[in-house]
């Protein structure tokens, strides 16, 4: 240990080696420096000028007012995160895909094409913990998505809310719900279906029952004081009277249909199923093709896309 103690790191003694006369000499093959000429290379290092610059990340808190140094910059996008950054722009105001012209569904499908080409998860079926949970319709291309829609035209009031599709993976469920809001109720329309799992990218849909929700009537009717027709001020003060009856008719239907169950339509027959792939997945997107060739885009509820 006291050889250990007194090793001095910037002594480097070079072997001897014996010569006739018994005097230890130094071989000329080797290299004596003491601590002087170490400090003396390591002064030389730091005055000559480096053939290359360096650059220092630091935090934040620690730059200095003289400044000079280099900031840490953000991590890049993957190409992955960029596609979908340009799909979503593209997705907006298209209503879901019913509102895209034929030259934006060409450009989506091509940002789909090569999204399915770079997907994170080639086998989404053994990957049940990320489909697992609530994923909102973006886009789609299948234009039979809602019978009622195929057939006749929803009044203008009436408008879709929200269209989603919830996947269980512990009990191979899967709902899908359309949520429908008027200016006095607000309903949806929901089936309930089973889900096996045929491959690493496919599953098998068999939908069990239909849903019609019960419709939650508007019970506040805010009216305005005054409003502006034909350029001349209407006060609307007096009518509050007869609104405030009327808002407290409204809250007595509420509550009394609100009461009710919803109307379950049970789907016995057994042409009632369908076939799901999944061609991209990750944490906030997944991408899906159902039969007929339509392309599903879905974000997961809660993500910051």
């Amino acid at each position: 240990m006291a050889a250990v103690a007194s090793w001095n790191p910037l002594a480097v003694k070079a072997p001897s080696s014996v010569v006739a006369d018994g005097r230890p000499h130094l071989a000329p093959s080797v290299l004596h420096l003491k601590a002087p000429t170490l400090r003396g290379i390591g002064m030389q290092l730091l005055t000559t000028p480096a053939p290359f610059r360096t650059c220092a990340m630091v935090d934040d808190d620690e730059w200095g007012e003289e400044g000079g140094v280099a900031v840490a910059q953000p991590p890049a996008v993957s190409e992955a995160g960029e596609l979908k950054e340009k799909l979503m722009d593209l997705l907006y105001g298209t209503d879901r895909g019913l509102q895209a012209s034929s030259e934006t569904r060409a450009e989506i499908l091509e940002l789909i094409t090569q999204l399915e080409a770079r997907n994170p998860t080639p086998a989404p079926t053994d990957a049940l913990a990320l489909l697992n949970g609530k994923w909102i319709l973006a886009y789609t291309s299948f234009s039979g998505l809602f019978p009622l829609l195929g057939s006749v035209r929803l009044p203008e009031l009436v408008k879709v809310d929200e269209i989603s599709q919830t996947i269980d993976s512990e009990s191979f469920t899967v709902q899908n719900s359309v949520k429908f809001s008027g200016p006095l109720a607000t309903t949806s329309v929901t089936t309930n279906a089973k889900f096996e799992v045929r491959s690493p990218k496919r599953v098998q849909i068999k939908f069990e029952e239909g849903i019609i929700g019960t419709p939650q009537l508007t019970d506040d009717i805010v009216i305005p004081d005054k409003v502006e027709f034909l350029g001349q001020t209407i006060d609307l003060s007096p009518l509050n009277g007869v609104i405030s009856s009327i808002q407290n008719a409204a809250a007595s239907v509420a509550r009394t249909i609100s009461g009710q169950p919803p109307l379950k339509i049970p789907i016995n027959n057994t042409n009632a199923q369908s076939w799901l792939l999944t061609t991209y997945l990750d944490e906030e997107l997944r991408i899906s093709r159902g039969d007929a060739g339509s392309v599903f885009v879905l974000t997961k509820q809660g993500c910051s896309l």
